[in-house]
């Protein structure tokens, strides 16, 4: 059983940066692929940005490229996603999650792929 507990969400205005932090139990970490998801009211989740267990590939979706970095420290089993020139409609409740784990090589890139799930954090950014 893997547990992650997400950090680092709050209120920032638009232009701003902020940094989520996702914690991972289990011995398996550096094996899974591991994926930032984001949900906004009335929308269906989304990945936003995933990262192979070796950190060799990464995904963003289009709507963060260039603005989001993915990242992930296998020796203190957490995933970062650093967010930088936060738009209003980047407001939502973003979740860390973590894939079977597998080659280190690779990014989960759909969202059945992912098994453990933490609760979320929350990302209001004002205009």
């Amino acid at each position: 059983q893997v547990q992650l507990v997400e950090s680092g969400g709050g209120l920032v205005q638009a232009g701003g940066s902020v940094r989520l932090s996702c914690a991972a139990s289990g011995r398996t970490f550096r094996s899974s692929p591991m994926g930032w998801f984001r949900q906004a009211p009335g929308r269906e989740r989304e990945l936003v940005a995933g990262i192979s267990g070796s950190e060799v590939s990464t995904y963003y979706t289009d709507s963060v490229k260039g603005r989001f970095t993915i990242s992930r420290d296998n020796a203190r089993n957490t995933v970062y996603l650093q967010m930088n020139s936060l738009k209003p409609e980047d407001t939502a409740l973003y979740y860390c999650a973590a894939a079977r784990p597998g080659s280190t090589l690779r990014v989960a890139t759909r969202s059945d792929e992912y098994i453990y799930w933490g609760q979320g954090t929350q990302v209001t950014v004002s205009s």
